[in-house]
């Protein structure tokens, strides 16, 4: 594609690293054949392509984004669809992202709008205060009715029905390997996931632990930045990042890390690029790539030290490959080869590499169309006849749990259980069920 940038325009980073990306666009269309919200909208506006039209016109006249532009923009989920099936190699996800930040700096949203981000902003990343909101939406789902905005009605009934208690095995502290040493690792414990699903990490510190490692949880570290880094905020999710890049250099420095232990895809997406987001801080940039570098995927992990393999249990579980992990970090095959090396019997959904529409907050920003994806990912992962469903993602696993009945667990769960730890709560009850 033929860009005009002025040479000026081009001394900005932001722009220069657009205009790399819009370079490599030959307009082919492929990516329409796998984009989430064309295949439901059918406008190619809403297709990769048509939204890299609109931030080129955007970016190359260098003009305050428009109502248009921002609503197209808005209905990506940042699914990465699109990189996986472009045969140019086009980065999109850094030009979204750009676009997003040059949104929010130049576009006023109406004031609902600004008043929802902000308070998803605020609250979502912080564990506690995201506890106390999840127990104001479930006393307040009852009267999600009355909502006059159905994004309000989505925060309402988002909440689960039983709230975890605190695990603290997310407390800053060191657990020693079982048997001889193999890694020293720090787990990445996240945000979200500390209030919705505290039996993840309980998981993962379990099975890491019984293959030989060591696993820090690291003082200061938290959320990864994404979800205000989606939102185009780049102050908030940038010092998140820096402030995960501290605690765990500091680990590395003291006692060594052989890898960072991710099993939020979305945040692992955002923690691998950790590199090119800090690339013109002089101050971080060094560190922010050697993080980049050391962030794993639980599955990763898991298959470098080598799973002991399981007799056959006779149970099937359908795997939901998670938007953030297919696409974003490329991790097609790990957790169904972990899986059925453990003993489980394996299927898949037709057309898995189609979004579940969880993708952050956009389940609660655009509820109608994510209701619609995830209708039909529920659809055809039922269609398999599972006896439980598995992902590698809190959002995809509270979007598609909201709309079944089989159980959803995260697939290090179910390798936990099957090396020797407890059965997964939400198995054990639905057989109580």
């Amino acid at each position: 594609m033929q860009t005009n940038f002025t040479p000026e325009q081009l001394q900005d980073p932001g722009i220069a690293r657009a205009n790399e990306v819009l370079r490599t666009c030959v307009h082919c269309g492929f990516c329409t054949a796998t984009c989430p919200t064309y295949q439901v909208l059918g406008d190619e506006l809403d297709s990769p392509r048509g939204r890299i039209y609109l931030i080129k016109d955007m970016l190359e006249n260098n003009r305050p984004a428009d109502e248009k532009t921002v609503k197209h923009i808005d209905r990506c989920l940042s699914c990465l669809a699109c990189m996986s099936t472009c045969p140019s190699g086009v980065h999109y996800m850094h030009l979204v992202d750009h676009a997003r930040e040059y949104i929010e700096a130049t576009y006023k949203r109406p004031l609902m709008d600004r008043m929802l981000r902000a308070v998803l902003a605020r609250i979502i990343p912080h564990p506690t205060r995201f506890r106390l909101a999840l127990l104001a939406a479930k006393i307040g789902r009852p009267f999600a009715f009355l909502m006059p905005d159905a994004r309000l009605k989505a925060m309402l009934q988002m909440a689960p029905k039983t709230i975890p208690p605190v695990s603290r095995n997310d407390d800053p502290q060191t657990f020693a390997a079982e048997g001889a040493p193999r890694m020293r690792v720090a787990l990445m414990t996240g945000c979200a996931q500390k209030a919705l699903n505290t039996d993840i990490n309980d998981a993962t510190i379990r099975i890491l632990r019984r293959l030989g490692c060591e696993v820090v949880v690291a003082e200061g570290a938290g959320c990864c930045g994404a979800l205000t880094h989606h939102m185009g905020k780049a102050d908030q999710s940038h010092a998140s990042a820096a402030a995960n890049i501290r605690a765990w250099m500091a680990e590395k420095r003291s006692k060594g890390l052989d890898a960072i232990v991710i099993n939020t895809s979305g945040c692992g997406t955002t923690v691998k690029d950790y590199g090119h987001m800090f690339r013109t801080d002089a101050g971080l940039a060094e560190d922010a790539a050697t993080i980049a570098g050391l962030a794993k995927d639980i599955s990763e992990v898991l298959t470098q030290l080598g799973l002991p393999e399981g007799a056959a249990k006779g149970i099937k579980v359908a795997y939901h490959a998670a938007c953030s992990l297919q696409h974003g970090q490329q991790i097609k095959t790990l957790p169904k080869d972990l899986l059925k090396r453990a003993g489980f019997t394996v299927v898949e959904p037709a057309d898995p590499h189609l979004c579940c529409g969880s993708a952050g907050t956009y389940n609660l920003l655009q509820p109608e169309i994510s209701q619609q994806l995830k209708a039909r990912k529920v659809q055809t992962l039922e269609a398999k006849s599972p006896d439980i469903i598995a992902a590698g993602n809190i959002g995809c696993m509270m979007q598609i749990g909201s709309g079944t009945g089989v159980p959803i667990v995260h697939t290090v769960e179910l390798l936990d259980w099957a090396t020797g730890g407890p059965k997964p709560r939400a198995i054990a009850l639905s057989e109580h069920a």
